[in-house]
C-alpha cells in the first residue's frame, strides 16, 4: 500500500475509533486522544511498511500536515 496523507489519517481515525473526515489536516491530534504510546505503534507500523522516519523527527509536530511536510522532507532527502 502507498504511503499517502489519507492512509495517515485513516490509520490514525481507526487508532482513536473515529471517521477520518472528522479528523482535520491541521488538528491537533493530542487534542483528539492520542497519545505518545499510541504514536509510537503508529509510526512501528509505518516504519514496518518502509516509512523510515524516526519518530522523534515527528513528536514535534501534531498534526498531520506537520507529520506530512517532516515525512515529505526525509523523502526529498533520500
Amino acid at each position: 500500500t502507498a504511503f499517502t496523507l489519507e492512509r495517515m489519517r485513516a490509520d490514525v481515525a481507526r487508532m482513536l475509533r473515529e471517521d477520518p473526515e472528522n479528523i482535520g489536516l491541521d488538528d491537533n491530534l493530542m487534542d483528539w486522544g492520542l497519545d505518545s504510546m499510541r504514536l509510537l505503534d503508529l509510526f512501528m507500523a509505518w516504519n514496518a511498511d518502509g516509512l523510515n522516519v524516526d519518530v522523534m523527527e515527528i513528536a514535534a509536530e501534531t498534526s498531520l500536515n506537520g507529520w506530512w511536510r517532516i515525512i515529505q522532507q526525509h523523502r526529498q532527502g533520500q
